[in-house]
């Protein structure tokens, strides 16, 4: 069938009209999408990020952990004097020639500075004891009073620490973090 010449423009017209409109239309889909793609994407990234800050937490967590206890074993009750109570360089820090109370175990992993993990002396749980403990899970006395200093009595050190998940477009997730060293003292 052929159309007379004023609808065969009428059709072009109309179909150029459409045509333009699904341009339009498939430019706005395009935005959409992008926009959808990029912010998954960012979510991945993010929890990748989040996800090696949770680990390198825990790494320090447990470093600290250890670093304390090693603390702990070479200042046990044999040496005369106190160290001050601050866990800084000068009170035993670089040294092991003093008396290290549970107050001083915890200072010295509440002063070791890592970029983004901020533990507080309260966030350490330091327990002296003659026998090795049969479990972490008791609740801390911090040793308080304790004389089961001497070498060759055990040392518990436990930190805890909150680490919070932050992860754009989702809610925080805090992860609760802890780790325990035990060792004999050896001075």
């Amino acid at each position: 069938m052929i159309l007379p010449r004023t609808s065969r423009s009428q059709l072009k017209a109309l179909l150029l009209s459409a045509l333009k409109w699904s341009v339009r239309n498939d430019w706005g889909a395009t935005m959409v999408e992008t926009a959808i793609s990029i912010s998954t994407l960012l979510i991945l990234i993010f929890a990748v990020i989040e996800a090696s800050m949770t680990v390198y937490s825990f790494h320090f967590v447990a470093n600290a952990a250890h670093e304390a206890t090693r603390y702990a074993i070479v200042r046990g009750a044999s040496w005369s004097t106190s160290c001050d109570g601050t866990g800084t360089a000068g009170s035993g820090y670089g040294t092991s020639m003093c008396q290290a109370s549970t107050a001083d175990v915890a200072n010295y992993v509440a002063n070791r500075n890592f970029p983004g993990i901020n533990i507080t002396a309260a966030d350490v749980c330091v327990q002296y004891s003659a026998t090795v403990p049969a479990s972490s899970s008791e609740t801390c006395s911090n040793g308080s009073g304790s004389t089961n200093n001497a070498p060759g009595d055990i040392v518990q050190v436990t930190v805890s620490y909150p680490f919070t998940i932050n992860i754009p477009f989702l809610p925080a997730l805090t992860v609760p973090m802890s780790s325990t060293s035990q060792m004999a003292i050896a001075q």
